[in-house]
């Protein structure tokens, strides 16, 4: 018989067999083939007018298959050369002082207090303390000024006592001087305790972006029921958007709406032009407040209204407020140390989740571990005290008094251990200290302060039995939040005045200060001038018409004024023969204006434009004096004994140390100085001796109220060079020059490898 084939259902299926691993490329294909033609379809359209053409930058249409449109080449982007202009003058851009300014920011928060004559010296000055630190601005409004300002305050006087014409001018005055500067306003009375803290955080969860007239929500008296205006005496929230629609209207609210209490004015007002009413509840936020009876003791106040209210309201004597705030104060603080156990809590059930477990737990809870060293060098030193005296004295000395606020330190760590052992142990024991026997603290910069104390205490039981023990107590002071300093604004494109004190041992350093100062400071065109002081000794003085010793430095400063014409550089001529640092100094301040600022340098001081700017930025007028603390390098024959010189080292900061002894360098204003300087001359009468035993330094120290910016400065290099101490000045600063020269020698590795050097050459 014939065979037979296979039949047609299994070629079928031996074909679908060797098409199935490629089955799912050919459904993307066919899918993506479609939807494209399905898209071509529907941007084309029909083929006479196409619908697909969109709007250029210019409104142009712009083709969406390919072809170039008119617009389109807009949307490339094009690097534009700079072209000046020769025919027209160059304005210089004045950019703005601050970059928050630039960029359109707003501060948070005004406050602003309505006061009267009558209560400026009482109420007024009792809000100001307790409130004043807590809000960035705040301005009080008056009527009439009193005869007698209280300092710290500041104040504006509309001229007019009647309420409603003082809110009429402080809502002007507060749109035309500070709208554009804040988001919110905060309005309150004199008789009115407000907790700033609460005031604050209730503005940082409000949006900028509505109208918002916010406060204790008050019915018109015969108003419609419907309109609220907020209660002048608990203080009222506005925003910036609001006034600023309010403001055109004010004029019309003066002359149309009559009202004798100035928030009913002020609410009538908002409600008729704006169409807003006041409201005690916004997004989430409620306005608390409560009203204070009669006779009450906000001691013993415990209602909850009373602790979650934002304003407290009638406060009628300065007594009141300041209870008021005391009272507000401790409720805010025991919620602190709650919120503080909860989160130890937490930390303590969390702990055992974690890799290390119990282990990783730290002391105290919450707050960062102790600081590990990594070698010997890194370990921290405690510093041993009692009661009495100090045994890491800041001058160097084993032992010293202690006192200041050292002694109030003590007082006070010594104060909360035993306030913590009676928290712990009360009622079976009751402990009062005998005696501190041992102290012992050090400044770890993770944590803060840490203490040991070893106290022996008198324990007392509950039956009157009395024992002394000695107890071991470790306590830690944590760093607090950092919080930024104001400081008053300053500018690098301040002139600069040195001044170079010389004598007869400098004139081997003159020529290279001088090199140094044309090519950092003249050559740059940096606005900086110089006055050289030249010291003559008496003996030297008598022979200066026959032999100047300073003739070659005069001749080194006239090479320069030839080279710079535009350039003076003065010297004046001193007879002496003990340089006293305030003496030198009278002398140059009587020559230059007040708004002068010095730089008072030494011969061997390499200026720079670095360390100038920060002269001009850490020296500010009626405020703080910079003293740096110059590098000085090593003396090249002992630290690299013909190896490398210092020039030629890529890490010049480890071949000298920051001679912290020295004070010769200084940037100050002439008019700080000059201040200083006249209450030193009522204190010291006409005892000129005693102004050889001090520096500007001690000037400033003790007769200024200024910040005494004392800080490493890079910038300040000197080269090594043996000082001349003049051993007619006083025992200390003699001795501090001495002790400069010695530790500017080299380091003790150095040191010490100079004289096993030594030993071996002696030896052989």
């Amino acid at each position: 018989p014939a065979a037979s084939g296979p039949g047609p259902a299994m070629r079928l299926a031996a074909v679908l067999a060797a098409l199935r691993p490629a089955l799912p490329l050919l459904l993307g294909l066919s899918l993506g083939c479609s939807l494209s033609l399905l898209r071509a379809s529907w941007s084309h359209g029909g083929a006479e007018e196409p619908c697909g053409a969109v709007a250029g930058r210019n409104g142009a249409p712009e083709a969406v298959g390919g072809e170039p449109g008119p617009g389109r080449e807009e949307f490339r982007p094009r690097i534009v050369p700079y072209y000046r202009d020769p025919s027209k003058t160059h304005k210089k851009v004045l950019r703005t002082r601050y970059i928050q300014t630039e960029l359109g920011f707003h501060e948070r928060l005004f406050v602003a207090v309505l006061t009267s004559r009558a209560t400026l010296n009482t109420l007024a000055v009792a809000v100001n303390k307790t409130v004043a630190h807590h809000f960035p601005r705040l301005l009080y409004f008056t009527g009439l000024r009193s005869a007698k300002l209280p300092p710290g305050m500041a104040l504006v006087a509309h001229g007019d006592e009647r309420p409603t014409w003082l809110m009429y001018e402080t809502m002007r005055y507060i749109h035309q001087h500070f709208g554009p500067d804040y988001d919110w306003f905060y309005i309150m009375q004199d008789d009115t305790y407000a907790q700033a803290e609460q005031v604050r955080t209730l503005v940082t969860h409000l949006s900028i972006n509505q109208d918002v007239y916010l406060g204790r929500a008050e019915e018109f008296i015969a108003g419609d029921e419907q309109a609220r205006y907020c209660h002048g005496g608990f203080g009222y929230l506005l925003s910036r958007s609001l006034l600023l629609k309010l403001r055109p209207h004010l004029d019309s609210c003066r002359n149309e709406i009559l009202s004798v209490r100035p928030d009913e004015w002020l609410g009538r007002c908002i409600i008729d032009f704006l169409g807003i009413t006041c409201v005690s509840q916004l997004q989430g936020q409620h306005y608390r407040t409560y009203e204070l009876a009669k006779n009450t003791e906000p001691e013993k106040e415990e209602e909850e209204e009373f602790q979650a209210a934002l304003t407290v309201h009638p406060v009628s004597d300065v007594t009141l407020m300041y209870r008021l705030h005391k009272r507000f104060s401790r409720i805010q603080l025991d919620r602190a140390y709650q919120e503080i156990q909860d989160l130890q809590m937490q930390i303590r059930n969390l702990t055992s989740l974690t890799p290390a477990g119990e282990a990783g737990l730290t002391w105290p809870v919450g707050i960062n571990a102790p600081f590990l060293p990594k070698s010997r060098f890194e370990v921290i030193s405690w510093d041993y005290f009692t009661e009495q005296h100090l045994f890491s004295c800041p001058d160097g000395s084993p032992k010293c008094e202690l006192s200041g606020a050292s002694k109030a330190d003590v007082g006070e760590i010594i104060e909360s251990a035993l306030e913590q052992l009676n928290s712990r142990y009360q009622p079976l024991l009751r402990f009062s200290k005998r005696q501190l026997l041992n102290g012992y603290r050090r400044f770890d910069p993770t944590r803060g302060m840490e203490y040991t104390l070893d106290l022996l205490l008198e324990a007392v039981t509950q039956k009157g039995h009395s024992h002394i023990l000695a107890k071991r107590v470790s306590l830690v002071r944590p760093l607090s939040k950092v919080e930024i300093i104001p400081m008053p604004y300053v500018t690098e494109a301040t002139r600069v005045q040195l001044v170079l004190p010389l004598t007869v041992q400098d004139l081997d350093f003159v020529a290279n200060f001088l090199d140094m100062f044309a090519m950092n400071a003249l050559d740059t065109h940096d606005n900086a001038l110089l006055t050289l002081l030249l010291i003559y000794h008496p003996y030297d003085a008598q022979r200066v018409s026959q032999v100047d010793v300073f003739a070659g430095v005069k001749a080194m400063v006239g090479e320069l004024e030839k080279r710079y014409a535009e350039v003076k550089i003065p010297w004046i001529s001193v007879k002496t023969e003990v340089p006293s640092q305030v003496k030198l100094m009278d002398i140059v301040s009587k020559k230059h204006p007040v708004d002068t600022l010095f730089f008072l340098a030494s011969v061997w001081t390499e200026v720079n434009m670095e360390f100038l700017n920060r002269c001009r930025m850490n020296a500010i007028s009626n405020w703080q004096v910079f003293f740096p603390v110059h590098f000085q390098e090593f003396n090249p024959a002992l630290v690299y004994r013909g190896e490398q010189t210092a020039s030629s080292s890529t890490d010049f900061l480890r071949d000298g140390h920051f001679d912290r002894h020295s004070f010769a360098e200084a940037c100050f204003y002439n008019s700080d100085y000059m201040t200083a300087r006249t209450k030193l001359a009522a204190d010291i009468l006409d005892r000129d001796e005693v102004l050889e035993s001090m520096e500007v330094f001690d000037v400033f120290l003790h007769y200024s109220g200024l910040h005494l910016f004392r800080a490493v400065e890079p910038g300040l290099v000197q080269k090594y060079a043996l000082r001349s101490c003049n051993p007619r000045l006083s025992e200390e600063l003699y001795h501090r020059c001495v002790l400069s020269n010695l530790e500017g020698l080299a380091s003790r590795s150095h040191l010490a490898m100079a004289l096993f050097e030594q030993e071996q050459a002696n030896s052989t």
